[in-house]
């Protein structure tokens, strides 16, 4: 399949997999937003975990795009259909045609970073300078600093893993590769296929 990641007249075309109901919810109620329930049924056990990171981006995201009001979590979505989630046995995948000032664009890779625990460098550079610190303070696991007690002995290398985090948003106007986007909810106008 050609990528067809294009913006039209100020619109982007993303991609976004849902469970199959969430075209149910469309049409019923023209309108579908992610609910923490939602995140902890799919995640189970794995849930508190990755909780803790939506929670910062909710805090962050909802500065650059108003959050509306009863809306608990964002939803993701490819710029890309060549990087798209492909639907697999219950999922469809969800064309939309958006206004670009509804989304929030990230980028993908800093992203894994983020949802690590682990500090996001600026380049090459940063990053072996922020890994001899921490071999300096011998840390052989960042992630510890934020998701254990070693926050509570090293707070400065905590803080520091958290504000790289803001890095996720840089150039969050244009499309890359590793640009990835959210919304905090799916109208169902902007469908524009069902895959």
């Amino acid at each position: 399949m050609k990528n067809q990641n294009c913006i039209i007249d100020e619109k982007v075309k993303l991609w976004t997999r849902q469970h199959e109901n969430v075209l149910k919810e469309l049409e019923q109620k023209g309108v579908y937003r992610i609910k923490k329930e939602y995140i902890t049924q799919k995640l189970d056990t794995l849930s508190d975990y990755y909780l803790h990171v939506y929670d910062w981006y909710v805090k962050r995201a909802e500065k650059i795009v108003e959050r509306p009001e009863g809306v608990e979590y964002p939803i993701w979505l490819s710029t890309s259909s060549e990087l798209m989630l492909q639907p697999t046995e219950g999922t469809i995948v969800l064309a939309l045609e958006v206004e670009k000032k509804y989304a929030v664009f990230t980028d993908s890779e800093k992203w894994g970073y983020v949802m690590n625990y682990w500090y996001v460098p600026l380049n090459d550079e940063d990053e072996e300078l922020y890994n001899k610190e921490l071999k300096r303070y011998n840390i052989g696991d960042e992630s510890a600093l934020y998701m254990g007690h070693k926050g509570n002995f090293y707070p400065i290398l905590r803080n520091k893993i958290v504000k790289s985090w803001e890095r996720i948003f840089e150039n969050n106007l244009s499309i890359t590769k590793t640009t990835q986007a959210t919304l905090w909810e799916i109208k169902k106008e902007w469908i524009v296929d069902v895959l």
